[in-house]
């Protein structure tokens, strides 16, 4: 691991736990040439399938934009960002266990809309009026007319 401060390659390992249930592993590292310490994150680097877009353009899986969309649908909701990193878990572990080489992005989008129903209302009205793609106002409130009678079915 190269030093962040002075760039040299050798280090010692001071500090090694798990963390992000048990997922990650915080290795806390002391460089032998400066004497400072950082911390590094190690995590498995699984397999995920290519996502294929609408316009058949394929790109790498990226945990990162679904949690960047969670964030901004969750924007001012009292959801703690813990319960958003499980759901991105939760969708990033179903694609790998998948073992399909391509995805296509609806798939991702409809598994956020899936995880933004349990988590929150608002947010989820938040992420579906960008993700469907709504012709009017009268389709939307059929949507939330849906939202409402399944939370009194619960």
């Amino acid at each position: 691991m190269r030093c962040p401060f002075c760039s040299a390659i050798d280090d010692k390992v001071v500090d090694t736990r798990p963390s992000d249930n048990d997922q990650v592993i915080r290795r806390r590292r002391e460089c032998t040439g400066c004497g400072r310490r950082f911390t590094t994150y190690e995590r498995v680097d699984e397999v995920l399938p290519l996502v294929v877009k609408k316009d058949d353009r394929r790109e790498p899986f990226d945990r990162a934009k679904i949690l960047s969309g969670l964030k901004k649908a969750c924007s001012k909701r009292p959801v703690p960002l813990e319960v958003l990193e499980q759901a991105v878990d939760r969708i990033e572990r179903t694609l790998e266990e998948s073992g399909e080489k391509e995805i296509p992005s609806s798939r991702i989008g409809d598994a956020v809309m899936a995880a933004l129903r349990d988590i929150d209302d608002v947010a989820y009205v938040r992420f579906a009026s960008v993700y469907w793609p709504f012709r009017d106002v009268d389709e939307l409130m059929a949507e939330l007319k849906n939202l409402i009678e399944s939370r009194g079915r619960r």
